[in-house]
């Protein structure tokens, strides 16, 4: 464990000091020649100025210390670090960009740096370097040194890695259209590149430089693009999970380009080949989505509800992803329908959105909607022992989220509690045998949290 120090001064020095010293002792958990500490120490980074006395035989300074630096036209010159000393610096430096401890992290790669070590470990740390930026969020600083690396050593064998991890950063910072050249350029270079060690690696590096051209179109807004590309990468010799991306990814585009017909046509087919990859339940939702706006009213309940009957043995995020698109699909869709005055259809969806989940948070809201579609479907008595079950089964101490839906379902049995008195008293008006009317007294309607004609007041609860 690399201890931690109080921040007792907030002076960079004295943040600097406190780098360095974890620095140094995480360097302890690496295997290091002897008297690599000292040197370290020694270094001009951390290294104060030589005491006058800290010569052979004066001071507290032993005869056999070493020099930090040489004295040469008034500039200090760093110790030269050995191939071992600085790959295991680059070393430290990764394990503590992991550990998030980036500031000792790039103290690790600068004594690399300045350490007159060989070109090797050099690019090694200019490459470190530049990830840590980019895993810090100091995107600019990434981007110029990824640049500095690519002036400097343009004929490495990993200036294609680098332009890769460029054009991300360029893509991260808005730059989309440098991005696409930066992508570009990986598959230049890695034409210009002789067969042998690595070609496998570089033509992967190839296919996934065109895989980021589709997805740097797709967040740009570039959706016919997007399409374009991502329609290619399926014709390619990818992995089956990013053959699947791809595909998915292009009935993506293709329905944000406005393009429904294509959307509905891609995606059914990207469903039909891959039912089991993770974009599924997304893939399911832009579906129904899909189907909808083109009118297809029963096709799109059909798709909404094999999503909702769905059973996956699944746990972890995968699980949570396909609840998520559960929930929200079966809510957006059953809200639309409503909204829209297809009451029957909303309802169907709302009684699976009801089993979906034992949770009061979700199954409450979700039973409430129930209860609204009923009333609109003039079905009274299942509406009023919707709202009963609520009220009744709501529990002592209920959520507020549950409260709050409580006290509207309180509220409409009172409404329809007063509609039922006064159709009766209607009916009483007129005698069966004569025909005519008796002055009633009629009940004052209550109030009501809402108008039938609204949509349903509460919706459940997306994740």
């Amino acid at each position: 464990m690399i201890p931690s120090f109080p921040p007792t001064f907030e002076a960079p020095a004295c943040r600097r000091r406190q780098a360095l010293a974890r620095l140094v002792l995480a360097s302890l958990l690496v295997a290091m020649p002897a008297g690599f500490i000292a040197r370290v120490a020694a270094s001009p980074a951390s290294a104060g100025p030589v005491p006058a006395n800290a010569v052979e035989g004066k001071g507290s300074a032993p005869a056999t210390a070493e020099v930090p630096a040489e004295k040469s036209g008034g500039r200090a010159k760093s110790v030269a670090l050995s191939a071992k000393e600085a790959q295991g610096l680059v070393a430290l430096g990764g394990s503590l960009t992991t550990r998030g401890d980036f500031e000792a992290a790039e103290i690790a790669y600068r004594q690399v740096l300045e350490g007159n070590a060989p070109d090797g470990e050099t690019k090694s740390a200019l490459l470190g370097l530049a990830h840590m930026h980019r895993k810090q969020g100091a995107l600019t600083k990434a981007s110029a040194i990824y640049e500095r690396f690519l002036k400097d050593y343009p004929n490495d064998d990993r200036v294609p890695d680098a332009l890769l991890d460029l054009g991300r950063t360029l893509r991260d910072m808005g730059a989309q259209k440098m991005a696409i050249a930066a992508f570009y350029n990986v598959i230049n270079s890695t034409l210009k590149l002789p067969s042998g060690a690595g070609f496998e690696h570089y033509q992967l590096l190839a296919k996934t430089a065109q895989f980021e051209v589709a997805e740097t179109h797709f967040q740009a807004g570039e959706y016919a693009e997007a399409t374009k590309f991502f329609s290619r990468l399926r014709m390619l010799d990818l992995a089956p999970q990013d053959r699947a991306r791809a595909h998915f990814k292009a009935g993506y585009s293709l329905q944000l380009s406005g393009d429904l017909e294509g959307a509905v046509t891609t995606l059914h087919s990207y469903l039909e080949q891959w039912p089991d990859d993770e974009n599924v339940p997304e893939a399911r939702f832009l579906l129904a989505t899909s189907l909808q706006r083109l009118n297809r009213t029963k096709e799109a309940l059909a798709v909404t509800l094999d999503l909702l009957k769905a059973e996956r043995a699944r746990s972890g995020a995968d699980a949570k992803r396909w609840v998520y698109w559960q929930r929200r699909t079966g809510n957006q869709l059953a809200n639309d329908f409503f909204q829209s005055g297809d009451i029957v259809t909303a309802l169907a969806i709302y009684r699976s959105l009801v089993v979906l989940n034992d949770d009061p948070n979700w199954r409450t809201p979700a039973e409430y909607q129930v209860a609204l579609c009923y009333e609109r479907l003039s079905d009274n008595d299942r509406a009023i022992a919707t709202y009963r079950g609520i009220v009744e089964h709501a529990g002592k101490t209920p959520s507020p989220v549950v409260a709050d839906i409580v006290r509207m379902a309180a509220t409409r049995l009172e409404h329809l509690d007063w509609r039922d008195a006064t159709d009766r008293q209607v009916a009483e008006l007129f005698d069966s045998t004569t025909g005519q009317t008796k002055a009633m007294p009629v009940t004052p309607k209550p109030a009501t949290p809402h108008d039938d004609n609204r949509s349903p007041a509460t919706a459940p609860p997306a994740l």
